[in-house]
């Protein structure tokens, strides 16, 4: 196990020559990162600098997700220990925080009187600490892991027990989801849609650019990334045969779905909750995130577009929803915000405006892949059969899909505002999603119904073969990060497999 401190385009695979800080260099970092009255403390350029030169003893590549800058909260197990219970993403290491809390390194004023929320098998005791207790933890996991604190760097007894590689553990959900939103909040994305089933004049509904629209999903079958999802049943109503009148349309029938998609989202985990009848404001509504995951909104299309009238998604939405494992906080995304689309044409109603300079996204570069099993015949449909044959037996990802989160016309802090608006209460580990994230360009459909148009415009692989939805076999795979100086604010991945419809009991 190596714990050299290694930087730069050299550190990323396909060198083996990493570079290493020298002591000038380390000298020159430390005394941003452990000054208690350091620039980096303060907003603005000096804290982007100090944040892009924060190092860890800890060998981190630049083009990993999981930097010092970072630090993402997860559940996780080993073989070893099968407990389930939390632990910080720290390059291609897990650092078990029952570990850390154990050896008494977590016993801060906040942390001190809740480090119980470190022996949980869920995050969920730890987001209902709120904001200081979040700061405490971070700055003091920033310390405990920079290359300038010995506590943990120089014990190999607690190293050991405490750095688990990312290879030797099993990621799980990384929170108790009591509830589960999902919204609909890119404008790319429901205009594409209104386009495709209503035309440009009528693209948008009349309520959508005044309200964040969502409905209620299904926690129950939430899953983490890496768990594979059967071809969903639902009933399906037949197309009508071309000429035929519109009372002679086919009787619905029950049957695997023949156009499974994905969905691009990104979700935020609910931290502090909301007592029952009382709304949370827009303006503060941001102290609620604990924070964000890449989202899958599997969706079955012809299974949805049956049964929605009139109350929306149901069997076409509840079989499987996927998320990533690393939940990635505000305060590491914050260096990312930027300026969310504007909203003056019509303003929102006061509860959902937001000042200048809170109305932020995240600067988050979102991309989903396909990738066949690599086996069977070759098909134009999306329906369960197989793909062709990849060049050498070896399968071949496609990317379908490439976005961002910058684009979002509603922001999560409105959505919050706006779920509560009622008195909806909210409460630690629930998670509300965006909605599919589409974007200008070539690649922005977030989605297979808007990137092949409903099937008409199927989308060509790269081992040659097509898709118009998802084919059993094919692994959907999502990744998003935000690019620093020098390194990355990332999320992981969220990839899951397609199974077969299992048969009819």
């Amino acid at each position: 196990m190596s714990w050299r401190l290694a930087i730069g385009a050299g550190a990323c695979p396909g060198n083996s020559h990493p570079r290493v800080l020298a002591p000038a260099d380390l000298i020159s970092s430390f005394s941003i990162l452990f000054n208690p009255v350091a620039s980096w403390l303060s907003p603005g350029s000096s804290e982007t600098w100090a944040l892009s030169r924060m190092q860890s003893f800890v060998s981190v590549q630049p083009c990993s997700h999981f930097p010092l800058q970072n630090l993402p909260y997860g559940v996780f197990s080993t073989a070893s220990e099968p407990t389930l219970r939390p632990g910080v993403a720290i390059g291609d290491f897990v650092l078990d925080l029952r570990a850390v809390k154990r050896a008494g390194l977590l016993s801060g004023p906040e942390l001190g009187k809740h480090d119980g929320c470190f022996e949980q098998t869920s995050l969920n005791a730890f987001m209902a600490l709120g904001p200081p207790a979040w700061r405490e933890a971070r700055s003091t996991l920033q310390r405990l892991l920079g290359a300038g604190e010995g506590a943990l760097r120089d014990s190999p007894a607690l190293r050991s027990a405490a750095l688990v590689p990312m290879a030797d553990a099993t990621m799980h959900l990384p929170a108790a989801i009591g509830d589960y939103t999902d919204f609909y909040a890119s404008r790319e994305h429901a205009t594409n849609v209104g386009v495709m089933f209503r035309g440009q004049a009528n693209a948008l509904q009349p309520n959508w650019l005044h309200l964040p629209v969502g409905y209620h999903g299904r926690a129950s079958s939430i899953v983490v990334s890496g768990t594979n999802v059967h071809r969903p049943w639902g009933q399906v109503q037949p197309p009508a045969q071309p000429g035929a009148p519109a009372a002679a349309a086919p009787a619905p029938a029950l049957q695997p779905s023949a156009a499974l998609d994905y969905e691009l989202e990104m979700g935020c985990f609910i931290g502090l909750g909301n007592a029952l009848g009382q709304p949370i404001p827009a303006a503060s509504a941001a102290d609620h995130i604990f924070g964000y995951v890449l989202v899958n909104d599997w969706s079955a299309r012809d299974i949805q577009r049956w049964e929605y009238v009139p109350l929306g998604p149901f069997n076409g939405k509840n079989f499987a929803t996927s998320i990533s494992p690393w939940v990635v906080t505000p305060a590491a995304l914050e260096p990312f915000a930027v300026p969310a689309p504007a909203q003056a044409d019509p303003l929102p109603l006061p509860y959902l405006r937001q000042l200048d300079g809170e109305r932020t996204n995240y600067d988050v570069q979102l991309e989903v892949s396909i990738v066949p099993e690599g086996q069977g015949r070759a098909s134009d449909s999306g329906g369960a059969s197989g793909t062709r044959q990849a060049r050498g037996g070896v399968p071949q990802p496609t990317l379908a899909t490439r976005s961002n989160m910058r684009t979002m016309y509603w922001t999560l802090p409105q959505m919050i505002a706006h779920h509560s608006a009622g008195g909806c209460n909210l409460r630690p580990g629930d998670l509300l999603a965006t909605g599919t994230l589409s974007s200008a360009g070539p690649l922005g459909a977030g989605c297979l119904l808007e990137a092949t148009w409903n099937g008409t415009r199927p989308l060509r692989l790269a081992d040659g073969g097509e898709r118009t939805y998802l084919q059993d076999g094919d692994t959907v795979v999502l990744t998003g990060y935000c690019q620093g100086d020098g390194h990355r604010v990332g999320f992981g991945e969220c990839r899951g497999k397609v199974l077969p419809a299992l048969p009819p009991q």
